[in-house]
């Protein structure tokens, strides 16, 4: 008889000014469904060094591997997985699908402003480390409930404005590489209530990379307020992660 291939692990990778434990709704539904997961935290330090990070706990993962990253984290997975051959698909839930020579302002500045161009402060680092960043940003405390999790309860909102981890300005200005969803299938899930990341720059993105598409009626904490969704586009990128199926890319709406 044929040998079964192993189901993918899935491996998702958070966004700024957020940790792994943003994925802690969807992991849990994750695991129900008899699935291997691995969140790695995300430095937030700079594209190629975040990049690198990730694609190296992915090559140490010897079966088909299902990439997810979520807002910033979607950058990530676009670079670090262009030389992971175990990587199989991609998931984008409200990220960024950045193309060669991108950044993430270069995306945010080409659509209409969204309320998080102004809810955000600059911060010296208290210690500088050679070679380190100078600076990061954070979302301002009163601002964040309702830039990044407007659909959340306020216990839950509230915990997160004041756990942030804030990104190193860097990471949002550097270049991105060769995209790895050029040679991988991909599904993106659109928050359609997103006011961190425009919803039609979201769209733009997974039109360019001809996503499966999932329209989630969500803020950009879409991964805590609809996990379901967001792991019914996972399970299905698992699914048929080793190919592109018929070709056509497809829209889902929840």
């Amino acid at each position: 008889m044929p040998l079964v291939p192993p189901p993918p692990t899935i491996v998702l990778v958070h966004g700024a000014f957020t940790d792994a434990s943003s994925w802690a709704e969807v992991i849990s539904i994750l695991h129900t469904a008899g699935l291997t997961v691995r969140a790695p935290a995300n430095p937030l330090r700079g594209l190629a060094q975040d990049a690198a990070h990730i694609g190296s706990v992915v090559r140490d993962i010897d079966v088909p591997v299902v990439l997810v990253g979520h807002g910033y984290g979607g950058a990530v997975i676009t670079h670090a997985a262009t030389d992971a051959d175990n990587v199989v698909a991609l998931c984008y839930v409200a990220g960024f699908g950045l193309d060669t020579g991108e950044s993430v302002l270069d995306i945010t500045h080409r659509f209409a402003p969204a309320p998080v161009a102004d809810a955000t402060i600059t911060a010296a680092l208290p210690t500088q480390v050679p070679g380190g960043p100078d600076s990061e940003l954070y979302i301002r405390r009163e601002r964040f409930p309702q830039v990044y999790a407007a659909d959340l309860p306020p216990r839950v909102k509230n915990a997160m404005s004041v756990a942030q981890r804030p990104i190193a300005q860097r990471a949002l200005t550097s270049r991105s590489g060769a995209p790895a969803w050029a040679s991988k299938p991909s599904w993106y899930a659109i928050a359609t209530a997103d006011r961190m990341l425009n919803p039609t720059a979201q769209r733009f993105m997974a039109q360019r990379m001809a996503a499966t598409e999932y329209l989630l009626d969500g803020s950009h904490a879409v991964v805590l307020s609809q996990p379901a969704a967001v792991v019914a586009m996972i399970r299905e990128a698992a699914e048929r992660g080793d190919g592109r199926g018929d070709g056509d890319a497809l829209r889902r709406t929840f």
